[in-house]
C-alpha cells in the first residue's frame, strides 16, 4: 500500500438522514488504509453557522462533507446564511474541506468552491471511482471487502418487503436511533428484540421506518409486518417464505413455519431485521416472535413486551428544538418564534404538529390567530381521544377537517368512511367493488369516479392524514391505506350518529360483498383475515342485514377452522351480547351463534364451560321445539363433545348414539349431519377403548362422507386420520402407516395449512406409527416438528399442544435427555391437572408416564407412589377393564418390581394379562406387553421355569403378529421390560 495512504485521517461530516452514504464512503476509505472519523452534522439552532464550520475544520485530517438537502436544512438555516458562512470558513481553511453530493436539489452557490462530486445517478463502481478521484486515492489498492461491508446506498437488501415509505420530513430522534443501533450491535443471538413504546401520535412507526432506511443496508433481509392482529401477522410473516426462496407448500401455516425455522437458523440469511408494527397484544404474539441471529424491532403502546424477552425504549414527544425544526421544515413561511408558539400550544406531539403545520403552510392564517382559535374551541365538553393526548388535539383536528372540506368535500367523506373500519391498515379497495345503487348519494360520486377517488386520497396524503400502503401488500385488499388510531378516534367523535351509521352501512356492504362464503377452505382464509378485524368497528355485529349476519358467522367459522380460538371467542362473546339485545334471546340466529361459540370454547379446551352452556341450550330447545328439532340435535351433539372432553365417555356415547338415530329418522342416512353424528359415535367408542367397534364405525363414516363430499374435504381427511389412528391402537401398524401416509398426502394436496390442528394430528399419528415400527430418529424429528408448530399456532396451554407434547416427552424419555423428559412430562401433567382436574383420565395417564421417567432417574419411592396413584385414578375414571387402566397396571407392576415388591408385582401383572386378553385379545400388543411383563415379575420371584414358559409364548406370538425382526419382538427376546405409554386422544 502506498505510504500516502497509511495513517491518513478523513473526517466525514454527514446528516443523520444520510448515514448509509457515510457508512459506504467510510468503508471504501478504510479498505484503502485511511482512518475514518464520523461526525454527524446536528447543529444547535442558536449557534452561528460560521462558528460551527470553524469547529468542524478543527477535526483531524481532511474533512469530507456529504452534501445533501438534509445537510443544508439542519437547524434550519437559509441559503444566504450558508453562502456567507462557507465563504468565510473556506477562505480561512484552504484545502481542508472536500465534498461529495447526494442532493436532489441545487446546493448553496458557495459550495462551488469545494467542487462537490456527484454520487447519485451512478452505479456503485462509478460512484466509488468518483469518490476516490476527489481524494486522489485512485492509485491505492483496496483490501478485500468483509462479509459485513455496508451495501451501496442506492441498492436495497436482497429481501425487502412491506416497508413504509420514508418520511422525507423526519426530524430529530437521533439519540433513539443511535441507542437502538447500539443495542442491536451488542445484542447476543436470540436477544436482539427492541420495543419502541409510547403514547399514540409520538411517531413510533416513523422512528422504526427511519431506522430501517438508515441502517437497512447492513441487513440482507428487512421485512415489515402489521402486527395489530394475530391472523394478519401470520399471513404477512408467511409471505416472507417466497422472498427467502424457501421450498414449502402453499398453505400459510407451512410457509410460516418455514420462515421461522429459516430465521432461527440464519439460513439462507443471518443478517435479518423484522419490524412488528402496532404489536399491542404481546400475549398473542409471544409464541410467534422470530428468534435467531437477526433482530426484531417492535412498535407498541404496551410495556408488557418487557416480559417477553424484549428491551424497552420509550419514545416521548418531541423536545422543543425538534418541534421547532420540524415545523420550520414543514411550513417554511413560519419563523422560529411562530414554530415555538405552535409547538407549545400543541404539546410537541409529532402527529398533530405534522398535520397542523401542513395546513398552516398553505394558509394565510397567522400562528397567533390559529392558537386563538384553539383556545376558543376548548371547553369542558370537548372530547379527547385518550387521557394522554394534548388538550388542543380535537380542536386542531376540527380546524383541519374544515379546511379539507373547503378544498375537496369528498376527501372528508373518504376519511369518514375509513372510521368505519378498524384503525391502522384499512382495505379501502373493498369499497371499489360496490354497485352504484348500493351506496348513498353523499359518497356515490367518490366510489364510482376513479379520478375523484384518487384526488381525495391525494389530498388526505398531502396533509398527512393517511398514508398509502406499500404496493407489495398481499392481504386480500386491492388498495390499502394507513390511518393512525388517534386520528381515527377524533374523526369518529366529530361525526353525528346519523352520519356514522350511514357511512358504516357502506362499509358493511363492502365487507359482506367481499365474503368468500367458504370459511372451511384454507384458500379463503387470507380474505377472512382481512375482513375480520373490521367487523366490530363497522357495527357489523349490530346489523340486521342477513348477508352481514352470515358474514359474522362465517368469520367465526374461519377463526375456528384456522385454530384462532382466542380471537374467535372474543368476537363470539361480543356478537352474543349484541345479538341478544338486537334479536332477542330465542332468535334462530342466536342458536347458530351459540354453535360457533361453543365450538371455539371447546377448541380452546374449556369443556366445563361448554358443557354447562350446551346443557342449558339443549333443555331449552327440547322444551320449546321438541326432541327432533335440528337446532336441538345440533346442540345435543355439542353436549356429547363436551362430555368427551370432560372424560365422561359412557354418557357421551349414549348421547351420540341418540343424536345419530334421531338424524337418521329426520334426515335419512346420507345427509351430512347424519354422517357427522356417526363419526362422533366412533370417537366416543374409541375413547371407551372399544377399538374394534370404533374401527368399523369410522370406516362407515368415512365411506358415507365420500359419497356426499369432495374427497379432499376436511371432514373426509379427518375421518381417515382417525381410522388410521384406531388401526394403530389395534396394533395393525403396517395398515395404519399405509392409510396415514396416503391421508397426509391428501392434506397436502388440499392445501391444508401446516399448522392446522387436524393436519398436525395426522402428522403425529404417522410419526407414532413409524415409531412403533422402529423408525426412531425419523419419528422423533416429526414429533418435535408437530410440537413446535402447535406451540406457535395454538399456544402452550392448548389441549392439542399438551397432547402433542406428551408424545415428545415419551420419545425423549427413551431416546433423549432424561432431565428434559422429566421437564416435558411435568409440563404435560400440570397442564392437564390444571385444565381438566387431577381425576380426569388424561391427568391419570400422563402421571403414569411421568412415573416411568422418575423410575429412570432412580427416584424409586416417588415413582412407585405416582404409578400406584395413577392406576387408582384411572380405574376410578374409566373402570378396570379399559385399555388405559390396563396400561397403567403394566407400569405400576413394573414399579412394584423395581422396589422389590415381587409378589404384589406378580399379582397385578397376572391380573392384567387376564383382563387384557379378555378385552383386547391374546395377540394385541398391549396383551403381549402384559405377558412379557408378567414373565419378568415371575423371574423376580425366582420362578424360572414358569417365567421362561410365559416369555417364550409371548415372544412367539409377537413374532407371528408383528414379525420376527420387529422392535417389540427383539426387545422381548432380549428380556427388556416393556412399559406402556399413555396417549391422550382427540375428543
Amino acid at each position: 500500500m502506498p505510504a500516502a495512504a497509511r495513517d491518513e485521517v478523513v473526517t466525514i461530516s454527514f446528516a443523520g438522514f444520510n448515514r448509509p452514504w457515510a457508512a459506504w464512503i467510510g468503508d471504501r476509505l478504510e479498505r484503502r488504509g485511511l482512518r475514518v472519523v464520523y461526525q454527524r452534522w446536528d447543529p444547535a439552532p442558536e449557534e452561528p453557522l460560521d462558528v460551527l464550520l470553524t469547529d468542524l475544520a478543527m477535526a483531524p485530517g481532511r474533512v469530507l462533507l456529504v452534501c445533501s438537502d438534509w445537510y443544508f436544512q439542519m437547524g434550519p438555516r437559509t441559503v444566504g446564511e450558508w453562502n456567507q458562512a462557507l465563504r468565510t470558513v473556506l477562505r480561512s481553511h484552504p484545502g481542508r474541506f472536500h465534498a461529495v453530493t447526494v442532493a436532489a436539489n441545487p446546493l448553496p452557490a458557495a459550495t462551488a468552491a469545494l467542487a462537490p462530486v456527484e454520487l447519485i445517478g451512478h452505479g456503485e463502481p462509478e460512484a466509488e471511482r468518483r469518490l476516490l478521484a476527489s481524494l486522489s486515492l485512485t492509485h491505492v489498492e483496496p483490501q478485500p471487502a468483509g462479509p459485513r461491508s455496508p451495501r451501496f446506498p442506492r441498492s436495497v437488501p436482497d429481501v425487502w418487503g412491506g416497508i413504509r415509505r420514508r418520511n422525507i420530513r423526519f426530524t430529530g430522534r437521533e439519540r433513539f436511533l443511535h441507542d437502538a443501533y447500539q443495542f442491536f450491535g451488542q445484542a447476543a443471538p436470540g436477544a436482539g428484540v427492541l420495543t419502541l413504546h409510547g403514547m399514540p401520535g409520538v411517531g413510533k412507526t416513523q422512528l422504526a421506518a427511519e431506522y430501517v432506511y438508515r441502517f437497512g443496508s447492513e441487513y440482507d433481509v428487512v421485512w415489515w409486518v402489521d402486527a395489530g392482529s394475530v391472523p394478519t401477522y401470520r399471513q404477512q410473516v408467511a409471505r416472507l417464505a417466497g422472498a427467502l426462496g424457501l421450498s414449502t407448500g402453499q398453505g400459510y401455516g407451512e410457509r410460516l413455519r418455514a420462515v421461522m425455522e429459516s430465521l432461527r437458523k440464519g439460513d439462507p440469511y443471518d443478517r435479518w431485521l423484522i419490524i412488528l408494527d402496532g404489536a399491542d397484544e404481546p400475549e398473542g404474539l409471544r409464541n410467534l416472535l422470530p428468534s435467531g441471529p437477526g433482530h426484531v424491532l417492535i412498535t407498541s403502546r404496551n410495556t408488557e413486551w418487557s416480559h417477553y424477552n424484549s428491551e424497552l425504549m420509550e419514545v416521548p414527544v418531541y423536545d422543543r428544538v425538534e418541534s421547532v425544526s420540524f415545523i420550520r421544515r414543514r411550513a417554511p413561511r413560519l419563523t422560529d418564534h411562530d414554530a415555538d408558539l405552535l409547538a407549545d400550544a400543541l404539546g410537541d406531539l409529532p402527529l398533530i404538529l405534522d398535520q397542523t403545520a401542513a395546513w398552516l403552510s398553505d394558509s394565510e392564517m397567522s400562528v397567533p390567530e390559529y392558537i386563538e382559535l384553539l383556545r376558543e374551541g376548548i371547553d369542558d365538553d370537548v372530547l379527547r381521544v385518550s387521557d394522554d393526548s394534548p388538550v388542543a388535539f380535537p380542536t386542531a383536528w376540527s380546524l383541519l377537517i374544515n379546511n379539507l372540506r373547503e378544498k375537496l368535500p369528498e376527501s372528508v367523506a373518504l376519511l369518514r368512511l375509513c372510521t368505519c373500519f378498524a384503525p391502522g391498515h384499512i382495505p379501502v379497495g373493498l369499497l371499489q367493488g360496490l354497485r352504484r345503487q348500493d351506496v348513498p348519494e353523499q359518497v356515490r360520486g367518490l366510489l364510482t369516479d376513479r379520478v375523484l377517488w384518487n384526488r381525495a386520497l391525494a389530498q388526505l396524503r398531502q396533509y398527512s392524514v393517511v398514508s398509502l400502503e406499500a404496493p407489495d401488500r398481499d392481504d386480500g385488499a386491492r388498495e390499502s391505506v394507513y390511518l393512525h388510531r388517534m386520528v381515527h378516534g377524533i374523526v369518529h367523535l366529530n361525526m353525528s350518529d346519523a352520519d356514522h351509521e350511514a357511512f358504516c352501512q357502506v362499509a358493511r356492504k363492502a365487507l359482506a360483498a367481499a365474503d368468500p362464503r367458504r370459511p372451511d377452505e384454507s384458500s379463503s382464509w387470507a380474505q377472512y383475515a382481512t375482513i375480520t378485524p373490521h367487523l366490530v368497528q363497522s357495527d357489523a355485529l349490530r346489523s340486521t342485514a342477513p348477508e352481514v349476519q352470515e358474514l359474522v358467522l362465517n368469520c367465526l367459522r374461519y377463526l375456528y377452522r384456522s385454530g384462532e380460538y382466542t380471537e374467535g371467542i372474543q368476537l363470539a362473546e361480543r356478537t352474543l351480547k349484541a345479538w341478544r339485545d338486537l334479536l332477542g334471546p330465542e332468535h334462530e340466529r342466536i342458536w347458530d351463534l351459540n354453535h360457533h361459540y361453543t365450538n371455539l370454547l371447546r377448541g380452546a379446551g374449556d369443556y366445563a364451560r361448554t358443557e354447562t352452556l350446551n346443557r342449558r341450550i339443549v333443555e331449552r330447545l327440547r322444551t320449546q321445539r321438541g326432541n327432533e328439532d335440528l337446532d336441538h340435535l345440533r346442540a345435543a351433539g355439542g353436549l356429547a363433545a363436551d362430555l368427551r372432553g370432560l372424560g365422561r365417555y359412557r354418557e357421551a356415547l349414549d348421547v351420540s348414539v341418540w343424536v345419530m338415530e334421531a338424524y337418521r329418522r329426520v334426515l335419512g342416512e346420507d345427509e351430512f349431519l347424519t354422517v357427522r353424528a356417526l363419526h362422533n359415535v366412533a370417537i366416543s367408542q374409541r375413547l371407551l377403548g372399544r377399538y374394534d367397534d370404533a374401527l368399523t364405525t369410522h370406516r362407515a363414516a368415512t365411506e358415507a362422507y365420500r359419497r356426499i363430499l369432495d374427497g379432499q374435504d376436511l371432514n373426509v381427511l379427518f375421518s381417515d386420520t382417525l381410522t388410521a389412528e384406531v388401526q394403530r391402537f389395534l396394533g395393525r401398524y403396517d395398515e395404519a402407516e399405509s392409510l396415514q401416509r396416503d391421508n397426509l398426502r391428501q392434506f397436502v394436496r388440499a392445501r391444508v395449512e401446516e399448522d392446522n390442528p387436524w393436519r398436525l394430528s395426522a402428522e403425529l399419528n404417522l410419526a407414532l406409527v413409524r415409531y412403533r415400527n422402529g423408525r426412531i430418529r425419523e419419528a422423533g424429528q416429526e414429533i418435535a416438528s408437530v410440537v413446535e408448530r402447535a406451540e406457535r399456532k395454538l399456544g402452550e396451554r392448548h389441549p392439542d399442544t399438551s397432547r402433542f407434547l406428551n408424545s415428545l416427552a415419551v420419545y425423549t424419555r427413551e431416546h433423549g435427555d432424561i432431565d428434559e423428559a422429566r421437564n416435558l412430562s411435568e409440563r404435560v401433567v400440570h397442564a392437564y391437572e390444571t385444565q381438566l382436574g387431577p381425576g380426569h383420565p388424561y391427568s391419570a395417564g400422563t402421571r403414569s408416564n411421568l412415573a416411568i421417567v422418575l423410575r429412570n432417574l432412580g427416584e424409586r419411592r416417588q415413582a412407585y407412589d405416582m404409578a400406584e396413584e395413577a392406576l387408582a385414578a384411572m380405574t376410578s375414571a374409566v373402570g378396570e377393564l379399559h385399555p388405559w387402566t390396563l396400561g397403567c397396571a403394566i407400569n405400576a407392576s413394573a414399579l412394584r418390581n423395581f422396589i422389590g415388591e415381587y409378589e404384589q408385582a406378580v399379582e397385578l401383572s397376572e391380573a392384567t394379562v387376564t383382563r387384557a386378553t379378555e378385552v383386547l385379545g391374546r395377540t394385541h400388543p398391549m396383551a403381549l406387553s402384559a405377558r412379557v411383563a408378567y414373565a419378568d415379575d415371575l423371574r423376580g420371584m425366582r420362578k424360572w421355569t414358569h417365567a421362561a414358559k410365559e416369555e417364550e409364548a409371548a415372544v412367539t406370538d409377537l413374532a407371528e403378529t408383528l414379525g420376527r425382526s420387529h422392535p417389540h419382538t427383539l426387545s422381548a427376546r432380549n428380556q427388556n421390560r416393556p412399559y406402556w405409554d399413555f396417549e391422550p386422544q382427540i375428543t
